[in-house]
């Protein structure tokens, strides 16, 4: 697929702001979120994502194409407990008019190299609802697996949500060596 555009990562500037919380009260964007955000809690958001660059050096980059925002990849660590926690997450979310480009997939490849080339993780993990079969299609074409018996309930939402059955998938650093 050829890759229409420039792509940056980099950290966040205040002008992202306004087209972020316009991203995350777009409906169709949000489809697999639990809700749709308001300014404030955008603005909260991004400060936390800042606020995590600052502790680690690494997070949820902007990503840039051709000099506008078009979303954000990166890495992350869960906070809530799960049977895979503690772990690093690898994830994305773009602005309606960057999809079907290439985009989430290129970005998503950047934010993995620096992961497995700079950080040495070794592994990441990706996981999204059941039934978000865009995410889980990119997540399979970057390489990353599934295995059913990792499959989960978030345990943020409630049981009886749609969102709330979520799949795992995971894929390890190939420059790391698998102990036996």
């Amino acid at each position: 697929m050829k890759i229409a555009g420039s792509i940056v990562l980099r950290e966040w500037s205040d002008e992202d702001l306004k087209p972020f919380a316009e991203m995350n009260a777009d409906a169709e964007v949000m489809e697999f979120f639990p809700k749709l955000l308001s300014p404030a809690e955008s603005a909260e958001f991004l400060e936390s994502i800042r606020a995590r660059f600052a502790e680690r050096g690494w997070g949820l980059w902007a990503v840039e194409v051709d000099g506008a925002f078009a979303g954000f990849t990166g890495l992350s660590q869960p906070r809530f407990s799960a049977h895979f926690t503690p772990c690093v997450e690898i994830g994305w979310r773009f602005r309606r008019e960057y999809w079907g480009r290439g985009l989430a997939y290129a970005a998503a490849l950047k934010a993995e190299s620096f992961a497995f080339d700079h950080l040495k993780l070794p592994e990441l993990a990706s996981f999204t609802a059941a039934i978000n079969t865009r995410s889980r299609r990119l997540m399979e074409r970057l390489g990353f697996v599934r295995n059913e018996g990792d499959d989960f309930l978030h345990p943020s939402l409630p049981e009886e949500s749609p969102l709330s059955p979520h799949v795992l998938y995971r894929k390890r650093n190939p420059k790391i060596a698998v102990m036996p």
